[in-house]
């Protein structure tokens, strides 16, 4: 301002406001040009700034200009006005396909086990990263976990010593590897009501034609192991059949392997539902008993390809339709069960046992390692995720679907596909019923062999012992 001498003078400043380290009105549009002042003046109004430094009279004075021009120039801390510092960039985490998996219903199992998994914290990594939700085993696992391994020689020397013959001690190292692997899935099986957290045993594969003698086992390892969240593997065979219903109805949980009939499946279906009715007519609960259906996939591609891939050779009339279908027929049998298990378990069919809290017989997909290098290694997971499934994988399909899987709910997609495969295969002279009975033979077989094996290598390290 202008004084009565005619010098330029500051115009005086107002008092600053309590508490405040500056003047009041100034503070206040720094406080309204700033992003963080909404917390703090939120509210207050514009006139109320201005009226404070206004007059008597209400009208501006000089002092109030000069303010307001300060007011224009002022300008709000450099954080409050620059851009903000862009946050350090990191590399976008890595989804666990594994774990994606149960958003879509689907449960993901291990088809593996061996004792030294216990202790190194193998098996409960898995479970914590990849949401591992059970483990089925057969005699094949067990024989190259211990053949293959020193996780069981102080166990077995300890076991002849103590007068056990090659049979005892091999059932004592199973049930103590399956009660403990059921134990790491304690949490899962009651966290889930029962729906998931089982360990899978089977019984001897020389009983696979024998009704009786499977019941009979059956009951034995259920009682040895000891645990509610364990299942006892039976094959569908014939006989299978006949122990599945029995063994259901006596409330012991029932994995039913080595599937690879459409009929035999859906045969499998109604004998779980005949156990269950057994056991509502007794009076008897049921939601607590649980059963899966394990149907095996690769190795029907395998007898099947290189019937195809011989047409294919030959050229004529034939080679087309055989590529056509190469390395789909598991896929196409996998769906088309999948319509079936909906039809045996819809409301028409399972309202009744539904309404006693039992709970249905999932699908499971076994033999999922691809055995041909030229397919995808996860061609037996991607095309088959849906809800109320189960897939078993093995180490080197649970790591590469874990590295490249790309989970989408495809189960029920390609269905008119799949019928059209499978009613390609009559045309190309393959009968798909007599390629699925020599593949259940052939499947006894698998775990005969090994089975055997093991007994003879537990007999030799029995008489070492000694």
């Amino acid at each position: 301002m202008i004084g009565a001498d005619g010098r330029r003078r500051e115009s005086p400043r107002p008092t600053p406001h309590p508490g405040t380290t500056g003047p009041r009105t100034i503070s206040r549009s720094i406080a309204r040009t700033s992003p963080s002042s909404h917390s703090g003046n939120q509210g207050e109004s514009t006139t109320e700034t201005r009226a404070e430094s206004n007059g008597p009279s209400g009208r501006p004075t000089a002092s109030s200009l000069s303010l307001t021009e300060k007011r224009r120039t002022v300008r709000p801390p450099k954080a409050a006005t620059s851009k903000r510092p862009l946050r350090e960039r990191r590399p976008p985490v890595k989804v666990n396909s594994l774990r994606t998996l149960s958003t879509f219903g689907q449960s993901v199992w291990l088809d593996f086990i061996r004792r030294g998994m216990f202790a190194s914290g193998e098996l409960q990594r898995m479970i914590d990263r990849d949401g591992i939700s059970g483990i089925t085993s057969n005699p094949a696992i067990f024989e190259k976990a211990i053949n293959g391994s020193d996780d069981y020689r102080d166990a077995i020397q300890e076991l002849a010593a103590a007068g056990k013959n090659n049979l005892e001690i091999y059932e004592a190292l199973v049930i103590e590897d399956v009660r403990t692997a059921a134990d790491f899935f304690e949490p899962t099986y009651f966290r889930t009501e029962a729906r998931d957290g089982y360990v899978s045993l089977e019984v001897s594969p020389r009983l696979a034609h024998d009704a009786d003698g499977t019941v009979d086992e059956a009951r034995r390892l259920w009682g040895a192991v000891d645990r509610p969240n364990i299942m006892i593997k039976v094959p569908a065979t014939v006989a299978g059949l006949s122990a599945i219903e029995t063994l259901i109805a006596e409330g012991i949980n029932v994995n039913v392997t080595l599937l690879f009939s459409l009929e035999r499946y859906r045969q499998s279906a109604e004998a779980y539902l005949a156990g269950l009715r057994r056991r509502v007519k007794k009076g008897l609960p049921v939601e607590r008993v649980a059963s899966v259906a394990s149907f095996f996939l690769s190795r029907i591609d395998t007898a099947i390809d290189p019937v195809l891939e011989e047409l294919i050779a030959g050229g004529g009339e034939k080679a087309d339709s055989a590529g056509n279908v190469l390395g789909k027929t598991a896929v196409a049998c996998a769906k088309v069960a999948y319509q079936i298990y909906g039809g045996v378990f819809g409301v028409n069919r399972f309202a009744d046992l539904a309404a006693s809290d039992a709970e249905t017989q999932r699908l499971l997909w076994a033999s999922t390692s691809t055995k041909n290098p030229a397919y995808s290694d996860v061609m037996y997971v991607e095309p088959l995720i849906g809800p109320e499934t189960v897939n078993t994988l093995p180490m080197d399909t649970l790591d590469a679907y874990r590295d490249h899987g790309s989970p989408a709910a495809r189960l029920e997609q390609d269905l008119d596909e799949a019928r059209r495969v499978l009613d390609a295969l009559p045309e190309l002279g393959i009968d798909l019923d007599e390629v699925t009975r020599r593949l259940e033979d052939e499947g006894i077989q698998k775990f005969i062999d090994p089975f055997d094996r093991l007994l003879d290598s537990l007999e030799k390290h029995r008489a070492a012992a000694l």
